[in-house]
């Protein structure tokens, strides 16, 4: 992110579940649930290299033994640009996050967690292909979580822009929670399209969780608002 510049993203997310995969990867039927989170997103540019970035919002859902509703997670870090070039770029970011009212991880009951210490390098490159522009983002984390088990995350993006105003978004959200007996595993994958108008953007998508162990089979819709000032 350019010093001075910020980009903050509005973003709507809801799940339910009523079914979840067991400690052998199988389907079987689960008591429902449902979460939505209303959050935003914020990044600002400080330096050349340095990018300050911050996440809030508010949260509800219910499942058969517990409903909430109040505030979600709240996240704050600095990225670090370790590397760049007109194609490509290698980053490193360090941040903390405090738990929510909410699910904080999907094979978790709501409220569960503490204070997270997340530790995490991401690697970004873009290409013309066919006279498109196509990117790929891939991210790896490690995050140390008082009151859950700590994880490891990757995550990928795969981008294409088949017009200016247009940008296709493939994404694949994956981890696993470390702890002694079964490990809680997923993969969740996520596509969406957004269309720019100006300095706005709206998105939105479909995500689904498509193979896990003693986790819940989460899906559902994304709508986000991007702004760039």
């Amino acid at each position: 992110m350019e010093p001075g510049r910020t980009q903050a993203i509005f973003k709507y997310e809801r799940a339910t579940a009523d079914q979840g995969y067991d400690p052998n990867a199988n389907l079987v039927a689960i008591d429902g649930r449902r979460d939505e989170t209303l959050s935003v997103f914020v990044e600002r540019g400080l330096t050349p290299r340095l990018t300050f970035q911050a996440k809030a919002g508010a949260t509800r859902g219910h499942d058969r033994w517990v409903s909430y509703s109040g505030r979600g997670p709240i996240e704050a870090g600095l990225r670090w640009t370790a590397q760049r070039d007109p194609r490509s770029s290698l980053a490193v970011y360090l941040g903390a996050g405090e738990a929510g009212v909410g699910r904080n991880a999907g094979y978790a009951a709501p409220g569960k967690g503490g204070l997270d210490l997340e530790a995490r390098v991401l690697y970004g490159r873009s290409a013309p292909w066919r006279g498109r522009e196509v990117f790929i983002d891939v991210e790896a984390a490690r995050l140390k979580r008082r009151g859950l088990t700590d994880e490891t995350r990757l995550d990928a993006t795969l981008g294409l822009r088949p017009a200016k105003a247009w940008l296709v978004l493939a994404q694949v959200y994956a981890g696993r929670a470390h702890r002694d007996g079964p490990d809680a595993r997923w993969v969740k994958a996520e596509i969406s399209a957004a269309r720019a108008f100006g300095d706005w953007s709206v998105q939105a998508g479909w995500r689904d969780t498509v193979s896990g162990r003693d986790t819940a089979r989460d899906r559902g819709g994304v709508l986000a608002l991007w702004r760039r000032f």
